[in-house]
């Protein structure tokens, strides 16, 4: 929905090109298994440099929810810059 979103108001040639052609919904779903794709293998790496452990998440299960929020933060941030707003 972002994808279209961003095409409709910020790309509206390319938007209405792919809508005559027949490709929208191809290209929204090859964005969204891509991003779905990119977030697999940025959330190990991000858990890794941010010390996300199974041993941080039993002695401090608060802290452990805080950190992993902001890594799948960034990591949908990564994601919408190479993604969908390019």
């Amino acid at each position: 929905r972002m994808r279209e979103r961003y095409l409709r108001e910020e790309r509206p040639v390319l938007y209405n090109r792919l809508i005559l052609s027949g490709k929208l919904a191809r290209h929204l779903t090859e964005i969204e298994q891509a991003a779905n794709r990119r977030l697999e293998l940025l959330m190990p790496q991000l858990k890794e440099s941010m010390g996300l452990t199974e041993q941080m998440k039993a002695i401090d299960p608060m802290k452990w929810v805080g950190l992993m929020n902001n890594a799948k933060a960034k990591a949908e941030e990564v994601i919408l810059s190479e993604l969908i707003y390019q």
